[in-house]
């Protein structure tokens, strides 16, 4: 069998369980040499030697990536071990779940601190040593949440940073052979299958946030496994056109999601724009074809 990833080394945060360890184990199996990241060291070590048992090489690494320095030394740490780094996942993610007015500051930075500095943190520890090689793959866990979810603005707001940090990096890093792309997965995790996320799920369909048919997918959703191959298809050198792309994975479909681009465009021949010619040509050209997501209601 030909190990698409023989000898390369791969960082994945978050990897202690859920997706991140199903695609630690995957890129294992494919020959990557694997630091395992997570925040809860006996799950880290738990996955290293499951890698281990199987045949593999990995290390494990326990630590918190929202602080930069732990970010850099776990870096180092890989260096040390391994002597270089070629692919780095950005797995590792909170919920933090909260309606806007009880979200408390305390929460909001710690959503943000590990779901978007922390992807930061990470690839500001590792971008020098993927230019001095020139050979690099950088994948970040983003979500459909960045597109608007009720209970979860901290989350979605740092998985939109995720998105707009995928797209800056891909320009940024890609002359030097630096691949950066992102997914929004959906699979059967701790976070997706809690009993809080399950009634949240039930509220957005309540709501009309989700179809009937989208809440049924919600509670039953993808097994972890189904999420580790495109990862690790954008980690081989047949992927190295690949960059600045945002995947959608769910069980066996997978999609792309197109760039957001100007609709509508009306242009003033001269002079600024008056306030009572807005009123009239936002509703009618602008606004064209627009439904407000979320009307006010009754109470």
């Amino acid at each position: 069998m030909v190990e698409v990833l023989k000898d390369k080394v791969a960082v994945v945060t978050g990897s202690g369980q859920g997706i991140g360890r199903r695609v630690g184990l995957a890129m294992a199996r494919e020959g990557a040499y694997v630091v395992v990241s997570d925040i809860i060291r006996e799950l880290a070590e738990k996955v290293a030697q499951e890698i281990a048992g199987r045949g593999g090489k990995a290390m494990a690494f326990p630590g918190d990536i929202s602080r930069f320095e732990v970010a850099r030394e776990l870096m180092k740490a890989t260096v040390d071990t391994f002597g270089r780094i070629d692919i780095l996942v950005n797995n590792a993610g909170i919920v933090g779940p909260s309606w806007i007015w009880d979200m408390t500051e305390e929460n909001w930075d710690g959503v943000i601190g590990v779901s978007l500095k922390g992807a930061f943190n990470c690839v500001r520890s590792v971008c020098n040593l993927m230019k001095d090689q020139r050979w690099g793959r950088i994948i970040s866990a983003t979500s459909t949440s960045a597109l608007g979810s009720l209970e979860t603005c901290a989350y979605a707001a740092a998985k939109a940073g995720i998105v707009g940090l995928t797209h800056a990096l891909a320009r940024e890093l890609g002359p030097y052979g630096i691949t950066c792309n992102a997914y929004a997965p959906t699979a059967g995790t701790q976070m997706t299958l809690s009993e809080g996320a399950k009634n949240r799920f039930k509220r957005r369909y309540e709501s009309g946030v989700y179809s009937k048919q989208k809440y049924d997918q919600m509670l039953n959703p993808p097994v972890p496994d189904s999420i580790a191959p495109l990862i690790v298809y954008l980690s081989t050198d047949e992927a190295s056109d690949i960059n600045g792309q945002i995947f959608r994975i769910e069980g066996n479909r997978i999609a792309l999601f197109s760039t957001p681009l100007e609709i509508n465009p009306v242009h003033k021949e001269t002079g600024l724009w008056t306030l009572e010619e807005l009123k009239d040509i936002v509703q009618k050209v602008v606004l064209k074809g627009y439904k407000n997501p979320a009307p006010r209601t009754e109470k």
